[in-house]
């Protein structure tokens, strides 16, 4: 499984949930006793969770440091998500939130999650070959999506499950209930955040880039195209950092979400 730092994951999930909580409706997050939250990170979803229900919720994650930061939201538990440390039945609502387009089994995870619970089990997963990008430097959109499609090549999760995690719950036998989607929308805009400089300077660098290497040279992608797709980003990324000079520069990156229940058999 992928690992992500606690600066990741709050920059990556910031202003989820903030506008509208329709795609969580069908959790029926009022009527639950005891929530579970698989792989809750820093606690961005349990924050919305525990907001949402008069029960108890808590969070799991195998990483210490992460569980630090949402240990000051909700109670939390160190475990594995296949391998979770309650007895059968303990809950009556077990979630997560991008967490299974990281796991080489997400079936296993969700039947494990239906262990664990008496009625549902919901999974909040991106479509990452559905990201969407408008900016105001011509060619970001153009290269991001060249850079998605050659790391989607090479990794070796389905980090586009959000759309089918249907199939996924089918298997797990659970009875699929309801999928929603929810476009998670974050923008970059003066004045700028210090993680929109850092993400701009790490563009006209190809630090970003370079960090994707390895899985990038897994799939389909020569070591010259990879050389080629890196040059190109270093110069839109210093054209980034130009407009940011100038205030020109804006952002928009769309990632969709897609919320599927199951309920336990």
């Amino acid at each position: 499984m992928r690992e992500f730092s606690e600066s990741y994951l709050s920059r990556t999930r910031e202003g989820m949930w903030a506008d509208s909580r329709d795609a969580l409706e069908p959790l029926v997050l009022d009527s639950r006793d005891r929530t579970l939250d698989v792989g809750c990170g820093t606690g961005e979803l349990s924050r919305v969770l525990a907001a949402e229900s008069p029960g108890e919720v808590i969070g799991c994650d195998a990483d210490s440091d992460l569980l630090a930061a949402a240990s000051e939201h909700v109670p939390t538990v160190a475990g594995d998500a296949v391998r979770l440390p309650f007895p059968d039945d303990t809950f009556d609502l077990v979630v997560c939130q991008a967490l299974l387009i990281n796991l080489p089994d997400p079936t296993a995870a969700l039947e494990e999650f239906a262990r664990v619970s008496t009625d549902l089990v919901a999974a909040v997963e991106p479509d990452n070959a559905a990201v969407e990008i408008d900016s105001s430097v011509a060619a970001e959109g153009r290269l991001e999506r060249r850079a998605r499609r050659a790391y989607l090549e090479g990794v070796d999760t389905d980090v586009a499950l959000g759309a089918g995690a249907r199939d996924a719950f089918e298997t797990a036998g659970l009875e699929v209930l309801a999928t929603r989607r929810y476009d998670h929308v974050r923008t970059v805009e003066p004045p700028y955040s210090d993680g929109a400089l850092m993400a701009a300077r790490r563009k006209a660098t190809g630090d970003g880039l370079a960090d994707d290497r390895e899985t990038i040279l897994s799939g389909a992608v020569t070591e010259s195209e990879y050389d080629d797709l890196r040059s190109s980003w270093r110069e839109m990324g210093r054209t980034v950092v130009e407009q940011m000079g100038t205030k020109e520069y804006r952002r928009a990156e769309t990632v969709p979400f897609f919320v599927t229940v199951g309920r336990v058999a």
